[in-house]
Parts: C-alpha cells; sequence; structure tokens
C-alpha cells in the first residue's frame, strides 16, 4: 500500500526549496509520493495550488545534486554556479593543493593530557611544571616513584637501595598467562624491578629512606619483594637513625603469590614495631588509590598517617561495599576527605606543600 505524505506551504515571499525533508529511506521508495498544497497570498485573495509526486525524482532531488557539486567545487578552488555558493563563508583561495603522505606529520603523543576530574586539556610540561596537579580544579594525577623522588628529595639527588631483589614464580601460578611471563613482559615494558623502589637522601636538612609504590608494576600489588624491601630499608634505618616514609598506591596483596603475600602484612608490621621501640619517626602517605592488604596493615601503622587530597582509601572498593550492604554510600565515600573526618587521617596535604610539611614535621619530632 502507498505511503502518504502531506505538506502544507503558506508564504509571502519565495523561500528556498525543502531538501531532504523526509527520512531517505522513505524517499527512495518509488510507491511513496508527496501531496503538496501551496497558498499564497495574492492582493489578499488566496491562491492555492497542488502537487503530487515523488521528491527522489523531481526537482528537489536535481536541485540538491547540484548544491552538492558546487560546494566540490568550491573546495577544489573553483566557482559554484549558484548564488549560495558564490557567496560561501569557505573557499579554497589556491587550487591543487596535494601534500604527499612522507611530507604529512602526525601530533607526537604525550604532549597534552586531559583531566579525568574536570576535562581540563593542558600540555604535559605544564602539568608536570605544577606537580602533576590539574591547575583547574587542583585533582592530584597519578605519578610513580621517580616523580615523587624528584619532588622530595633535594636537587633530584638519592641513592636507589635493594634493586637486586627480585620476583619469582615459587607457586607456578597461571591464570590467563603464567606469573613469570606476566613479570618478565612488565620488566621489559619498564625500568620498575618491583611493585616498590626504596631510596636514601637528604630532604631539605633532612637524612630520610623513603619506599614508594609503582602502581604501573601489577597494579602495585603487595608481595613477597615488596614485603622484603619495606624489612630491609628499616633495617637501614635502624642502623642509621634514619626516619621512614612509604607512600603507598597499591590495589592490595598480589593474588599470583597466594599465602607468600599475605605473609608480608604480619612480616612488615613487625619491623615497623622496631622503629617504635627505636623511637624513629614512620610516616605513612596514603594516595589515590590505596586498597587491600596496604591499608589493613603498614598503610595505617604510621606515627603520622598522612594523605593526599581526594585519594581512594579503603580496604574493599565501593562498589563491592554497595552491592554487599544494598545501600547507596555518603557522598564521598573513601576519599581522604571523608577518612580525615572520621578519624583515619592526621592531615591531608597538597603535593605542592608535600617537602615543606614533611620537613617542619620531623623538626617538630626531632625536637
Amino acid at each position: 500500500m502507498p505511503t502518504c505524505t502531506t505538506r502544507k506551504v503558506i508564504r509571502k515571499i519565495p523561500v528556498k526549496d525543502m531538501i531532504n525533508f523526509l527520512p531517505i529511506d522513505d524517499v527512495k521508495k518509488v510507491d511513496h509520493f508527496i501531496y503538496t498544497l501551496k497558498i499564497e497570498n495574492q492582493g489578499n485573495r488566496a491562491k492555492v495550488s497542488q502537487e503530487i509526486g515523488n521528491p527522489y525524482l523531481s526537482r528537489s532531488k536535481t536541485v540538491w545534486m547540484k548544491r552538492e557539486e558546487d560546494f566540490e567545487a568550491n573546495l577544489s578552488g573553483e566557482e559554484g554556479t549558484t548564488e549560495e555558493t558564490k557567496s560561501s563563508w569557505f573557499k579554497r583561495i589556491k587550487k591543487g593543493i596535494l601534500t604527499s603522505t612522507a611530507e604529512k606529520k602526525e601530533t607526537p603523543e604525550g604532549l597534552w593530557t586531559k583531566c579525568p576530574s574536570c576535562n581540563y586539556i593542558c600540555t604535559v610540561t605544564e602539568l608536570r611544571e605544577n606537580l602533576f596537579v590539574c591547575p583547574k580544579d587542583g585533582h592530584h594525577h597519578r605519578i610513580g616513584s621517580d616523580e615523587y623522588f624528584e619532588i622530595l628529595f633535594n636537587d633530584n639527588k638519592y641513592d636507589i637501595l635493594f634493586e637486586n631483589i627480585r620476583s619469582k614464580d615459587f607457586l607456578h601460578f597461571t591464570d590467563l598467562k603464567s606469573y613469570q611471563k606476566r613479570l618478565e613482559e612488565t620488566w621489559n615494558k619498564t625500568d620498575i624491578t618491583d611493585s616498590i623502589r626504596i631510596a636514601a637522601g637528604q630532604v631539605r636538612e633532612h637524612h630520610m629512606v623513603i619506599g614508594c609504590m609503582d602502581f604501573e608494576f601489577i597494579g602495585g600489588s603487595l608481595g613477597s619483594v615488596m614485603g622484603e624491601r619495606i624489612a630491609r630499608a628499616v633495617d637501614y634505618c635502624l642502623q642509621h637513625r634514619t626516619p621512614l616514609i612509604i607512600i603507598c598506591k597499591s590495589g592490595g596483596a598480589r593474588m599470583m603469590e597466594s599465602a607468600f603475600s599475605l605473609m608480608q602484612l604480619a612480616k612488615v608490621s613487625a619491623k615497623l614495631s622496631q622503629l617504635t621501640d627505636a623511637r624513629i619517626p614512620y610516616i605513612s602517605l596514603l594516595t589515590d588509590p590505596s586498597f587491600g592488604g596496604i591499608s589493613a596493615s603498614f598503610g595505617m601503622l604510621g606515627d603520622l598517617n598522612i594523605a593526599e587530597p581526594g585519594a581512594l582509601i579503603g580496604f574493599a572498593g565501593p562498589r563491592v561495599i554497595r552491592e554487599t550492604i544494598k545501600k547507596d554510600l555518603p557522598e564521598g565515600f573513601q576519599r581522604s576527605e571523608f577518612l580525615l573526618e572520621h578519624g583515619f587521617l592526621d592531615f591531608i596535604v597538597n603535593r605542592k606543600e608535600l617537602k615543606h610539611k614533611i620537613a617542619t614535621v620531623l623538626a617538630l619530632l626531632k625536637n
């Protein structure tokens, strides 16, 4: 059964043709026709005319094709034939512009970055100069150990400790791929040997040991190597009477090491108690994200527990908690501001003030 569309046109002055006012699939059907009723005002008398036809085969299609040709002519630097294309806002002045593939330049990757919080776009250089803090809303971007060491140590001078300790696949664990293959791929992609790096150097006038986790290495997960490096860092601090800072950024225990990973919770907690007995400060800096076994053990055992603004800190993730209790969570749940309000943190420090705050706290503790 043929379909029919009725169109009424009432006009006092000439108007442009209505082009493709129907969905193109309907217009192309040969059994579709248009019934057009035109009413024009001529000396206070109405002139009525009617038209029946298929617009896909009518003058409208011809006009559209003509305009398309004129537009392409403008792009190639030629003049169109209609008044509309002659007065177009865009005209190519120079004809025949051809650029060889070899001469085309691609924008290098890594020049620009977008803030995940406010979508502000800036250059990586600008973000680095601002210590990877968004210039617009102050969002703290995730950074690795190299960036933290550069921020904290004087003149970016420090000594890396215990890099010879490497992870091994004692259990021959395999999920989508073997644990050993996963380790080798990560070592090849990055210069990081494990999920934490230990460094010693000067922070203002204080000699310090800083352990910083790298989320890039299997999600900053806690494994036997992390536990051993922290334990040796504690021994170094005891020997040199040096304060210890651990910058936490982890998703929790490393499942590929099973019980070996879980044993590190007790091992590190016991070693940190030796610092307490020796009256040597230990500061825990929680950054985004700090979850699982980290927050359940040494992440919350500092003489001072501090955090960056907006850091996500907890044991289980908010989605898991919401599905378990079947209730909506409070606004800002598990963010550092929420934890500070409920007594889990001592204070929140902006990354730009981190070095100054730590030096001030250590000076107060010494005196």
